[in-house]
C-alpha cells in the first residue's frame, strides 16, 4: 500500500519529531473532507491545528492564489511590496492597531513581539528586563517561545532558558502585582489556553494584567494565533473581554494553509523597532500576503457571527454527550469554534482520538486529557451531529 511506503521514507529520512503519525497520507480535500491515498473519507474537526478555517478547495481562494502565482509569488523586502503593505492595512483597520510585521508563522510573529518588548526596556536602560507569562501555557517551538511556554515537558531539554520568564497561575489576581513588577518588560497570554486544555481566561484576570501592565510601563502581549481571524467569534477574541493588548499575533487561519504571521503592535510600542532591528527572508511575500488579504476579508462581521451561532450549538450538543455519559466526560470548555470535552480517567485522549480516527473524525487533543475540536468555519449542525453519533458510539461500547 502506497502509505506503508509514505511512512517507510518518513521514518528513513524524516526527523522523528513527531513520532508515530496516525496512519493516513491525504491526497485532497473538499469542504469538511479529506481523503486519504487508500480512498477512505474523513470528516475533519481538526482544520489542520486551526488553520484551514474555509475548509478544503475554496475556489474563490484557489483562484486568488492561481492569479497571483501567475505573476509574482516572491522578491524581498528590499523592495515595496504592493500585496504585503495593503495587508498591512487591511489589518490595520480590522483590529485598529496602528503597524504590523509579517512573518511566516505563529511563532515567528511572538518571537517579534517578544523583541520589540525587549528592545523598548533595552532604550529605556533596563538590561535586566525580564518576562512574564502563564503556567500551562503554549507559544511556539522556538527557544525564546518555548522559554514563554509554562509547561516544563515543553522546556526541559533546552535549558537554560533563552529569556528569563516569571510565570503566573491563570486566573490568580493576587500574583498580578507581586510578579509584574518595574523589571518587567513584556506579559505574554491566551485568551483561551489552547495546547494547555482550551481553558479560557476571567475577563476579571486579563483586566488585573492590563492594569497592572500600564502601571509598570510592560507592554501586554495577547497571542491570538489560535484564537484569532474569527475563531472564537469575534475577529480578536480579546475582544470579548474589553482588553487591547499593547502588542497581538496573528497566525493559523490568516493563511489558510499558506504560511503566514502577523504581529501588530500600536504605535508607541512599534516605534521601538527601527531599521535593521527585525525582518525576515520570506515575511510578507506576494502570496502569503495574497491569501492573508483574502482571509481578512472572508472573515467579515457575518461569518463571525455564524462562527459564534454554530458554536453555541456545538457546545450545546458536548453539555447535553457530558449529561447523558458523566463516566466518560468531565468537563466542557472553550467558545466559538474552539471547543474542549475535558474526558474522565476511564478514556485516554489520545486512545479516543485514534478511536474517532477509526470512525472517520480526525480531532485534536490538548492537555488535562482533552479533545480538541477546532473545525472549519464552514462546519454544519448535521456534521456537528455526525461527530456527536461516532463519540456516542464509542462511549456506548465501552470506547
Amino acid at each position: 500500500m502506497l502509505i506503508d511506503y509514505i511512512k517507510e521514507l518518513d521514518e528513513k529520512y524524516y526527523m522523528g519529531v513527531f513520532g508515530s503519525r496516525l496512519p493516513a497520507a491525504f491526497e485532497r480535500g473538499e469542504g469538511m473532507r479529506l481523503y486519504d491515498s487508500a480512498g477512505n473519507s474523513y470528516k475533519d474537526f481538526l482544520a489542520g491545528i486551526a488553520v484551514n478555517a474555509l475548509g478544503y478547495s475554496d475556489q474563490h481562494f484557489k483562484e486568488a492564489l492561481k492569479g497571483q502565482i501567475d505573476r509574482l509569488i516572491h522578491t524581498s523586502n528590499y523592495f515595496y511590496n504592493e500585496q504585503q503593505a495593503q495587508l498591512a492595512q487591511q489589518l490595520c483597520e480590522r483590529t485598529g492597531y496602528d503597524k504590523v510585521f509579517l512573518g511566516n508563522s505563529g511563532a515567528e510573529a511572538n518571537e517579534c513581539a517578544l523583541k520589540l518588548a525587549q528592545k523598548r526596556a533595552y532604550d529605556k536602560g533596563n538590561k535586566e528586563a525580564n518576562f512574564v507569562a502563564l503556567k500551562n501555557s503554549f507559544h511556539g517551538r522556538t527557544l525564546a517561545t518555548i522559554a514563554a511556554t509554562g509547561q516544563p515537558r515543553f522546556q526541559q531539554p533546552f535549558q537554560p532558558p533563552a529569556l528569563t520568564f516569571r510565570f503566573i497561575e491563570s486566573d490568580d489576581v493576587a500574583a498580578v502585582d507581586e510578579l509584574i513588577d518595574e523589571n518587567t518588560c513584556g506579559v505574554i497570554i491566551e485568551t483561551i489556553q489552547g495546547e494547555g486544555g482550551v481553558f479560557p481566561l476571567s475577563a476579571l484576570f486579563v483586566k488585573a494584567i492590563r492594569r497592572r501592565c500600564d502601571q509598570v510601563g510592560a507592554l501586554l502581549i495577547i497571542d491570538e494565533i489560535q484564537t484569532g481571524m474569527g475563531r472564537t467569534g469575534r475577529f480578536l477574541a480579546q475582544e470579548y473581554l474589553g482588553v487591547r493588548g499593547d502588542v497581538t499575533t496573528l497566525a493559523k487561519a490568516l493563511g489558510n494553509g499558506i504560511p503566514i504571521g502577523a504581529c501588530l503592535a500600536t504605535k508607541d510600542a512599534a516605534a521601538t523597532f527601527g531599521p535593521g532591528d527585525h525582518g525576515s527572508t520570506f515575511g510578507g511575500n506576494h502570496l502569503a500576503c495574497t491569501a492573508g488579504r483574502y482571509m481578512v476579508r472572508a472573515i467579515d462581521d457575518k461569518m463571525c457571527e455564524d462562527i459564534m451561532e454554530m458554536g453555541q450549538f456545538f457546545k450545546y450538543q458536548l453539555f447535553k454527550l457530558k449529561g447523558a455519559h458523566p463516566e466518560y466526560v468531565a468537563d466542557v470548555r472553550g467558545l466559538g469554534l474552539m471547543l474542549g470535552l475535558q474526558l474522565t480517567e476511564r478514556l485516554d485522549a489520545h486512545e479516543a482520538m485514534v478511536k474517532l480516527f477509526d470512525l472517520g473524525f480526525i480531532v485534536a487533543t490538548a492537555g488535562c486529557n482533552t479533545l480538541r475540536f477546532l473545525p472549519p468555519y464552514i462546519v454544519t449542525r448535521q456534521d456537528v451531529q455526525d461527530l456527536m453519533g461516532a463519540l456516542e458510539y464509542m462511549f456506548e461500547h465501552g470506547s
